[in-house]
This record gives structure tokens, C-alpha cells and sequence, in this order.
């Protein structure tokens, strides 16, 4: 018992800030929990419904086409119609669309339920992007950023035992229903709890002084428009690696429990108990993208070096999965798939602040949805590589190909973005 006086210690007592930043890292999980539904679903319902690998490659198509084009549809509406409203419209989209996969008769179907979940999915970074732009000084901005960016590998931790309990304790449909269902649960809280700084009850002038200070932004300032966008050195430094960098995230959530099944014969149960690890591993790089950018800039680093060295530091870490072909086990193929984890959600967590850094807040939301849709469209080639040579010639070289794209990407990140950020567009 605490003696009188004694400030009382909870959730209360945590910055405001940060509480909202932990909603959204829990709509971040259930966002991913909905979208790897399918990945560890798939062996079976590649049976049920006589799917190839190939056929099972347009389906991700479907999610990754729509989620490429929403990406900046998303970001825009995030912008126009603020984080609270648009954020919540897009919950209930990919809630209701996830719950629809149940009504799937074959892979056509499964493709178009998969569409829809992937046009109302893609708002989920970029609203989070906007959210940390908002209620974050720059110093923090790394840290917040890495925090709602672990909901992305907490989900797809969580994804593979519940999903498998659903199927194996009900059918596959009630995976689909209850990973739907938790996202529509969230929406609801998340409307009732967040609003902007400007109008929040429950925001002290203190803390409403830490948000503001050293943002360094020309509030008087036009937002940027997309063509502003597109015409900035400093957006296409953070495009184009992120084009390079996505498809080792999207192989790894699509293709993990089919790798797993077609080169190890693991069945079900064995998928539960492996393919959530690497995502648990890609939670530490999440938070070591947080950590080293101010552990950097402590040391005189400064902020947009910093966040340049941690993303080339995960590239290099992708060396590890690129050696998956060398593995003679699966738990060696699961080690380095943990180590791929971390490496490429510490590069991400890098790209994504980036964005929050080099442009203003009320134009994050466009600038983030954009270069998703560029990383978007780079997944969305490599699963078209996979699903055309996968059955003919494995994996391995596929995996290589990742470790390849991602340095490249840190030499065109070196190359491209200069150091100034939010001082208007560079071109």
C-alpha cells in the first residue's frame, strides 16, 4: 500500500501521448492479426477450394492491387477528413471485409473478399504515421513510430496460434469472423478515445507544451499537394528504398506457413508452434529502430543520419534469411527467418519516421500513403516472381533476391535524401 501522498502509479499516469500511441498499436495488431488470417489458412484452403501455388499468389495479388492503389487514396482521405474519423471508417471497412472471406466458395471469391480487405487495410500506417506527426516532437518521433510499428509483428505473432485454434476447434470460417470481429470491437474504441492536441479534453498545457516544442515546422505554410510530393528529392529518398525494402516484409507474411509446408512438410500444428517466431524477433528490431536513432543523436549524430544508419544496419541483417537455402532444418530456416524479422522491421521503422521528419504534419498522411503505394507495388512484382517460379524452383533464390533489394535500397536512401528535415520540400 502506498503511503499518503505518494503520486499514484497506472495507466492514468503515463503521458497522454503515449496512451493514444498504444491505441493505435493495438489497431495495428488486430489490422495485421486480419490480414495473416489467410497466410495461415492457406494450406488448407488450398485444398479445400484445389488451389495452386500459383492461384494462391493471384489471391495476395488482390489484397496487394487494392492496398497499392489505397495506399495513397488513404492517406489523402486521412488528411481531408482527420486521423479520428478517417481512421475509424477504414476499421470498420477491413473489420467487415475480413469477416466477409467466411462467405469464400473458391479462390475467385476468396480474391475479391481479399481486394476489399486490402483497400480498407491501407490506411493503418499512414494513420499512424499522422498520429505520431501530431502528438510527438521530433525527439521522440523515432520511438513512437517503432512502438505502433511492433503492432505490425505482434499481429502476425498472434496470427498463427489463433487462427489454427479457430480452425482446428471450429472451421476456417470462424477464423475469419473472430479476427474480423476484434478489428470492429477496436474501431469503436478508438473513435470514442482519440482526438487531435487542438481538441482533446483531457491534454495538460504541459504536456501540450513537450508536443509542441522543437518542431520546427512553418505552421503558416500551404500543405504540400501530391504534385509538390512527386516533385521532391526527398520524397522519392524515401520511395524508392521503401519499393526496394517492402517485399521481404510481404513474402514474409504471405509465404512463411506455404514455405514451411511445401520444403518441411509441417502440418498445422507445427505452423503454430513455429511461424510466429520470427515475428516476435521482428518486434526487437521494431523497438531497436526506436532505441538507436536517439541513442545516436545523443552522440552527436545528426536526426535524419541517424535514422539513414539504422535503416542500413537492418539492410545488412538481411544477409541471414538470404541464407535460408543453406538451412537443414526447420528451425535453422526459422533462425534465420528471425533474424529477417528483425532486420527488416528495423530498416521500416526507419523509413516510416522518416516521413513524420522531412515533411509537415498535416501532409504525413498523403506522404506516407504514397510511398506505401510505391513499396506496395514493389511487393506486389515479387509476389508475381513468386508465384511463377516458386514451384519450379524454390524458394532459395527468392530469399537471396530479398537480402540484395534491401541494400541496394540503403545505398539509394544514402544517395537520394538529403539532411534537412521540415524546412519545405526539396527538389
Amino acid at each position: 500500500m502506498s503511503a499518503p501522498g505518494t503520486p499514484r502509479r497506472g495507466w492514468r499516469s503515463v503521458p497522454l501521448r503515449w496512451r493514444l500511441i498504444g491505441l493505435v498499436t493495438l489497431g495495428t495488431i488486430l489490422n495485421y492479426l486480419a490480414r495473416s488470417t489467410l497466410s495461415v489458412a492457406a494450406p488448407q484452403l488450398k485444398t479445400e477450394f484445389g488451389m495452386s501455388t500459383e492461384d494462391y499468389s493471384w489471391v495476395v495479388l488482390a489484397f496487394q492491387a487494392s492496398y497499392t492503389v489505397m495506399q495513397t487514396v488513404a492517406g489523402s482521405v486521412l488528411d481531408l477528413l482527420g486521423t479520428r474519423l478517417g481512421f475509424f471508417l477504414f476499421a470498420v471497412g477491413w473489420a467487415l471485409a475480413n469477416m466477409a472471406h467466411a462467405l469464400a466458395t473458391g479462390w475467385p471469391s476468396l480474391a475479391l473478399f481479399r481486394a476489399l480487405l486490402g483497400a480498407s487495410e491501407a490506411a493503418a500506417i499512414p494513420a499512424g504515421a499522422k498520429t505520431v506527426s501530431e502528438w510527438f516532437p521530433p525527439r521522440e518521433r523515432s520511438l513512437a513510430t517503432s512502438v505502433f510499428q511492433m503492432g505490425t509483428s505482434v499481429g502476425n505473432m498472434i496470427a498463427p496460434p489463433l487462427v489454427a485454434f479457430c480452425i482446428l476447434a471450429w472451421n476456417w470460417q470462424a477464423a475469419f469472423i473472430v479476427t474480423g470481429g476484434l478489428s470492429l470491437v477496436w474501431a469503436f474504441l478508438w473513435y470514442w478515445g482519440y482526438r487531435s492536441p487542438a481538441d482533446h479534453p483531457a491534454l495538460s498545457e504541459d504536456e501540450r507544451a513537450a508536443i509542441i516544442e522543437t518542431r520546427g515546422e512553418d505552421v503558416t505554410a500551404k500543405p504540400a499537394t501530391r504534385g509538390d510530393l512527386l516533385r521532391s528529392r526527398s520524397f522519392w529518398g524515401i520511395a524508392v528504398p521503401k519499393f526496394l525494402a517492402e517485399p521481404a516484409w510481404q513474402t514474409f507474411n504471405f509465404f512463411i506457413p506455404l514455405y514451411l509446408v511445401s520444403v518441411w512438410k509441417l502440418d498445422l500444428k507445427s505452423i503454430a508452434l513455429w511461424a510466429w517466431m520470427p515475428f516476435l524477433a521482428a518486434d526487437f528490431g521494431s523497438l531497436a529502430a526506436g532505441v538507436l536513432p536517439s541513442w545516436l543523436m545523443k552522440r552527436g549524430v545528426p536526426l535524419v543520419a541517424s535514422r539513414k544508419i539504422t535503416m542500413t544496419i537492418g539492410a545488412m541483417c538481411m544477409i541471414g534469411p538470404a541464407c535460408i537455402g543453406l538451412a537443414d532444418s526447420p528451425g535453422v530456416a526459422i533462425i534465420l527467418f528471425c533474424i529477417g524479422g528483425f532486420a527488416h522491421q528495423m530498416l521500416s521503422g526507419a523509413l516510416v519516421t522518416l516521413c513524420s521528419d522531412m515533411f509537415d504534419s498535416r501532409t504525413v498522411g498523403t506522404a506516407t500513403g504514397m510511398a506505401g503505394t510505391s513499396a506496395w507495388v514493389g511487393g506486389m512484382l515479387f509476389t508475381l516472381l513468386i508465384g511463377q517460379s516458386a514451384d519450379a524452383w524454390g524458394y532459395d533464390p527468392l530469399f537471396a533476391a530479398l537480402a540484395a533489394l534491401d541494400l541496394l535500397a540503403a545505398v539509394v536512401l544514402w544517395s537520394l535524401l538529403r539532411a534537412t528535415p521540415r524546412t519545405g520540400l526539396r527538389v
